[in-house]
């Protein structure tokens, strides 16, 4: 075969093509953060409903990002692109049918039925539409965790992150493009994810993996996708505050858009530089050809063949399963490890949810009156968050710690950690969800200074929520991941995201709200509910960020108890690592299989 063409097949196989194509899919999969700021003022305009008809429709909005249980169970029976296709469709009938509502093509119906039919099948054509970027979501993690298991924190920060920041990546290409009517941003959303997501159909999928992995080598693009990362997120910050400060020119607006667009597509150079350049081959490699290597183990491949029938056998005679292998979602639903887990996500994700919703009602009551600049800015953190919770929660199980009182003579430096810098080091061996519990200390800390009224302190609620917020996306999934395996990963992460409704239900809609209500009509010295009392001054959200505080140290103990429970796992999980990257890999499926 030609030298270009083998190449492009083994690009076409590459799983950092597969990687940065999932980037891509997830930076328009986040079609509901669209919802409250640009399609609902043109449905509430053309259609004549009132703010509570509205809110209603974003329950359907919320519902349907949160339940992913079918995209989940179809991951587990279908391959990537069926799951994509599905997605992609949803979202096209769903928001195609509210674009043609909107816009009139639709027949006009009495004004009886555009209250009761209509609203229901806009209701339901809502939650089908949001319902898709499920299947992309799943798609594209399942993918990616499947191709990179020893690196699942970076993996699930970088491609939640991207979703998180995907609706003002959306928001930018839209204003590229000038509209002129309101509507044209639900033509967007009902066209452009699934138009990116049927170019990428064949791409994002499970590839075979080497069994001679680099670990050093995928650090170092890691290392690069998260420095894209920071350059990304700055500039879109910028471009955020600076829209919202001044008004600029359609020009500008079009140059910041198609240097977005550019910014987009610099990190296919990872695996093209890998394939084209360094003349990477690793996806081609089989076992049998593998030779032992600087720095890698001369295991006997019989002995590894033996180790794992070996294995088969004891798993015949074992039913319960362990931590590690591959738990269903129902024998994960039986597992105190498990609603450990999501009892915590419950308590924090709602308290940080609530800060992001009434982020608005906060700024104003502390006499900010433009609060487009604090939106922007907690939606950065929540993306940085992500993107560094993946990658906190990957270093504390796989890089080094100080080991006091034992010198070596050489040091190894390692680019990617300045941990490893230091030449007296040693395995962390910690759980993963621990840097879960630490964020949520720190989440804790943010509250608090807000409730007792130090200075800048919206500024630190923002930032801090907005990470931590964030982080938690990155690090519950991995966790999960690591605990209950990968086989019905996409329904045991799927499962995680209901937490979000749930906690934004007993924390937003039930004790801020009440509270606010109550320091309102305290100010206004009246006990009668009315919707047009203000809450202003501190006292507003400080009672409830009070609360949430000790609720995130809460939800710190609750993770503390999983870290207690699975501390022997991990621990003897990363002595096995320490053999060769390719055969510590296989050693490891027998070690998880014999537990």
């Amino acid at each position: 075969m030609p030298l270009w063409p083998h190449k492009l097949v083994i690009l076409f196989n590459d799983r950092w093509l597969v990687f940065v194509c999932a980037m891509w899919i997830q930076s328009v999969a986040g079609v509901g953060y669209l919802f409250g700021g640009s399609m609902s003022p043109a449905i509430k305009s053309v259609l004549g409903y009132n703010q509570k008809q509205i809110a209603l429709l974003g329950v359907a909005k919320n519902l349907g990002d949160a339940i992913g249980f079918v995209s989940g169970a179809l991951s587990e029976v279908s391959p990537s692109w069926v799951v994509l296709l599905v997605g992609a469709a949803q979202n096209l009938v769903g928001y195609g049918f509210l674009w043609l509502v909107v816009t009139g093509l639709l027949p006009n119906l009495p004004l009886w039925m555009k209250v009761t039919v209509l609203f229901i099948q806009l209701f339901v054509a809502i939650f089908v539409g949001t319902n898709g970027e499920t299947y992309y979501n799943t798609a594209s993690l399942v993918s990616c965790i499947h191709n990179f298991p020893e690196s699942r924190g970076p993996v699930v920060g970088i491609l939640k992150g991207f979703s998180g920041l995907s609706g003002a990546i959306l928001t930018q290409v839209y204003l590229m493009f000038n509209p002129s009517h309101d509507s044209s941003v639900i033509l967007m959303v009902a066209l452009g994810p699934p138009v990116v997501v049927l170019a990428l159909l064949f791409i994002v999928r499970p590839v075979e993996r080497s069994p001679r992995m680099n670990l050093r080598s995928d650090d170092l693009r890691f290392m690069t996708i998260y420095g894209f990362c920071v350059i990304l997120a700055v500039y879109l910050l910028g471009i955020l505050v600076l829209q919202s400060l001044v008004d600029i020119s359609e020009t500008i607006i079009t140059t910041s858009g198609a240097i977005l667009v550019i910014f987009m597509v610099i990190p296919v150079l990872v695996p093209f530089l890998s394939v084209f350049i360094s003349g990477n081959t690793s996806n081609s490699i089989s076992i049998t050809s593998m030779k032992p290597e600087e720095g890698t183990s001369n295991v006997d491949l019989s002995e590894v063949k033996t180790l794992i029938e070996r294995s088969d056998v004891q798993l015949e005679k074992r039913r319960v399963l362990c931590i590690g292998e591959d738990f269903t979602l129902l024998q994960a639903l039986r597992q105190a490890d498990f609603w450990l887990t999501f009892m915590s996500l419950v308590l924090v994700v709602g308290s940080g949810i609530t800060v992001i919703d009434n982020l608005g009602q906060i700024c104003y009551s502390l006499g900010y009156n433009n609060t487009k600049v604090f939106v922007s800015l907690i939606s950065i953190s929540n993306f940085l968050g992500r993107v560094a919770g993946g990658y906190f929660s990957e270093l504390i199980i796989r890089y080094k710690t100080l080991k006091p009182f034992h010198f070596h003579s050489q040091c190894f430096i390692k680019l990617t950690s300045l941990i490893s810098f230091l030449p007296f080091t040693r395995k962390l061996s910690l759980p993963r969800i621990m840097a879960m519990s630490v964020v949520q200390a720190i989440m804790s800390l943010g509250l608090i200074y807000y409730a007792i009224d130090l200075p800048w302190k919206i500024y630190v609620v923002t930032i801090v929520i907005g990470m931590g917020y964030g982080a938690h996306w990155a690090i519950a999934p991995a966790s999960v991941s690591d605990i209950f395996g990968l086989k019905s990963f996409g329904s045991l992460s799927n499962f995680q995201i209901t937490a979000l409704p749930i906690g934004s239900f007993v924390f937003s809609g039930v004790i801020a709200s009440n509270i606010y209500d109550y320091y309102a009509r305290k100010q206004a010295g009246t006990t009668m509910e009315t919707e047009s009392l203000v809450c202003t001054g501190s006292v507003c959200y400080s009672v409830t960020c009070g609360l949430m505080s000790v609720v995130c140290l809460m939800a710190m103990v609750l993770s503390l108890g999983v870290v207690y429970r699975t501390r022997k796992f991990y621990l003897r999980l990363h002595r096995v690592s320490k053999t060769s990257n390719s055969v510590g890999l296989l050693h490891y499926f027998v070690f998880v299989r014999n537990m």
